[in-house]
């Protein structure tokens, strides 16, 4: 994966304690937004608090998306490199957020058109991956709780790719429907579409295990 990426990840995080700098807004300061404008001037200290701050939910989503835990950790350092090499491709600093999914959609499809003997077996039931899960859920993911993370995770890979995709970064990620469709580059009528179909499938899927939970 590169020096980089070693680095990164062994790194102590660096001292994210917010004060006023010359006058700066004190929310502002190593906001997301902040951040992307730093390391794209080529501070390096930015971009190690752009990793910490993101990779566990880019990890988290590759997994919900590949299903192997090994593979999700390597394509979501890929996704870190591609960054790297590529912050001046970052046009709005606003949107750190969706350019970094939008990466890692990229780098998830690469890996999903490998011929099958070329990838790893899935490893659905892999408890150290589902500890990734985000613990904070939206109105659209309040349905789950941890009991059911496994029997999600099962179900998420009877999804098709673009219908797994869109779930994942609707529910779990708590994108919007703009911006879902600005990562995948689907229209917003094919991102209601594959949300609407996954969703069903997923209540089926789950039903049994949500009425033994009421």
């Amino acid at each position: 994966m590169g020096q980089l990426a070693m680095r990164l990840i062994k790194s102590d995080r660096a001292d994210t304690r917010q004060g006023p700098i010359d006058g700066t807004d004190v929310a502002f300061i190593n906001s997301s937004e902040d951040l992307a404008r730093r390391a794209r001037s080529g501070d390096e200290e930015a971009f190690s608090l752009i990793f910490d701050r993101f990779i566990r939910p880019i990890t988290s989503f590759i997994y919900e998306m590949v299903g192997n835990r090994s593979i999700a950790e390597e394509l979501a350092q890929e996704t870190f490199v591609r960054a790297y090499k590529n912050l001046d491709a970052l046009r709005d600093d606003g949107k750190l957020s969706t350019w970094l999914y939008g990466i890692s959609r990229n780098v998830i499809r690469e890996w999903l058109r490998l011929p099958h003997e070329k990838r790893s077996p899935v490893e659905v039931d892999d408890q150290a991956v589902l500890e990734l899960q985000d613990t904070q859920l939206g109105p659209d993911g309040q349905f789950m709780n941890k009991e059911l993370i496994g029997v999600t995770r099962r179900a998420l890979q009877l999804l098709n790719e673009d219908q797994r995709m869109v779930f994942s970064l609707r529910v779990f990620r708590q994108h919007s429907y703009q911006e879902i469709a600005e990562i995948t580059g689907f229209s917003l009528t094919k991102v209601k579409k594959d949300l609407f179909r996954a969703r069903e499938t997923m209540r089926r899927q789950l039903g049994p295990y949500l009425e033994v939970s009421r």
